[in-house]
């Protein structure tokens, strides 16, 4: 497990902006397939995640999720850390996909260290590029990528010949039904680009 000291912020930090940061960093532990926070709450804390990884989505018509990234370890969720500075409501929910470990971080000191520290404020606009970017490019794959071509991309981001899922796990990750999901993948068959066994699809 990454520990305080070893986010990229916090090894800019000044020794006394640190010993701030420790002072007031709450360790906590959040349990597999936990809702850290829900759409449209207001966050009163931001999360540095030293273990584990967080799924971040929406809910679309029909409780259809909408991905919209994983939060890794190292990392702060750009999501809670607009809600948390804005007081303003998410606009996604937030739920853990292992066991989690991490510190949560006041509003309070959130802005007092970025008052503080234009190391930690950097790191912070940094996160909203990064994060800003990689919706950016699922709104163009909604928008402009055909249902299979999605699929396919998804298939291969497994980087394996072999990507045990199911039907429903894919219709989640698309925003689509099951239904939709089924026709394309037997398109994709038998334009021999993938075969479907039993909870596994081939990827050719």
């Amino acid at each position: 497990m990454l520990q305080l000291s070893d986010f990229a912020f916090a090894k800019m930090l000044t020794s006394e902006d640190f010993a701030y940061l420790q002072t007031h960093a709450k360790k906590v532990s959040i349990p597999k397939e936990s809702i850290v926070f829900y759409q449209d709450d207001i966050c009163n804390d931001i999360l540095l995640l030293g273990r584990g990884e967080i799924e971040l989505y929406m809910h679309a018509e029909n409780d259809k999720k909408i991905p919209l990234y994983t939060l890794k370890a190292g990392e702060q969720c750009v999501i809670n850390t607009s809600s948390t500075i804005s007081r303003t409501p998410t606009i996604g929910t937030a739920q853990s996909l292992s066991d989690v470990e991490g510190w949560m971080i006041h509003e309070h000191v959130v802005k007092e260290l970025m008052h503080r520290s234009p190391a930690y404020l950097n790191f912070v606009f940094s996160l909203f590029t990064l994060k800003f970017d990689a919706l950016a490019t699922l709104i163009q794959d909604i928008k402009f990528k055909k249902l299979d071509s999605r699929i396919l991309s998804w298939l291969k981001s497994h980087n394996t010949s072999l990507v045990y899922t199911t039907h429903e796990v894919i219709a989640e990750a698309m925003g689509t039904s099951r239904v939709v999901v089924s026709r394309v993948l037997k398109d994709l068959e038998k334009q021999h680009l993938i075969i479907m066994h039993h909870k596994s699809i081939e990827i050719l």
